[in-house]
């Protein structure tokens, strides 16, 4: 069985970031960046389940700038099989994205695809559902424990007072929730062995799909400064300036 599991290289979390001046992005310039948290997660669940025999071969998928592949080697230094690099150096929405990766199933024709609920960057958690539609497979959302039996995947995820599980018959595409599992490092013998694995490289116009963008960013601006933390004596005073000053009561 193929694992197809499309990845994203995103700002490092750990890293504070800064807004353009001119507000229409954040300032990348000489800023760390890193693989997806959510990403990493789906490849360590790629790679567990091709560990258990069930699957065959984990490809990795990434669209972006020739600096993606960095991030395409850290996942096969994870333990991915081989990479694909959709080169572009345009700016992508979500459906742009998800008409891509459509195509690259249409391809390489997995039985399952995994990736991550959402990118720390712009927190949309869409492009796998939307990839789902536009390939009519069925699909599992924040999946905490994924089960594949025979011909079928089952997808546990937490709902409002438990857990709930689906069902789906393969080919189908689930995506991660931080809970999944423990995503590993990467050892120097690894990350050496990835330097050899293949990577092959194609132009999001050699797939004939329109990207155009419905999607118009107004303005990027910084989250409003927190202010300080005071003391109160009393459950009075606290109702009180709760109610006068936050007025959240």
């Amino acid at each position: 069985m193929k694992i197809l599991v499309p990845v994203k290289r995103v700002v490092d979390f750990n890293v504070k970031v800064r807004v353009k001046a001119d507000e229409t992005a954040v300032d990348l310039t000489n800023v760390k960046m890193a693989l997806n948290p959510f990403c990493e997660i789906a490849i360590e669940e790629a790679v567990r389940l091709k560990e258990a025999g069930v699957a065959t071969e984990v490809v990795v998928v990434s669209i972006g700038t020739t600096a993606a592949q960095e991030q395409l080697r850290t996942a096969l230094a994870l333990g991915a099989d081989r990479a694909l690099h959709i080169e572009t150096d345009q700016n992508l929405d979500s459906l742009q994205v998800a008409k891509l990766l459509a195509k690259v199933v249409a391809e390489e024709q997995p039985k399952l695809v995994i990736l991550g609920k959402q990118a720390i960057d712009s927190d949309n958690n869409q492009t796998g559902q939307m990839l789902a539609a536009l390939t009519g497979m069925g699909q599992g959302t924040f999946a905490s424990k994924v089960e594949v039996v025979a011909d079928k995947v089952n997808v546990t995820r937490e709902i409002d007072g438990g857990l709930q599980t689906v069902a789906l018959t393969l080919p189908a595409v689930v995506s991660t929730d931080l809970r999944l599992n423990q995503p590993r490092y990467a050892s120097l013998p690894n990350i050496m062995k990835a330097k050899r694995k293949p990577l092959d490289v194609k132009s999001a116009d050699s797939y004939g799909v329109a990207l155009d963008s419905n999607v118009k960013t107004l303005k990027v601006t910084a989250p409003a400064t927190r202010k300080g933390g005071v003391m109160v004596e009393s459950v009075a005073e606290l109702v009180d300036k709760l109610k006068n000053e936050a007025k959240v009561i």
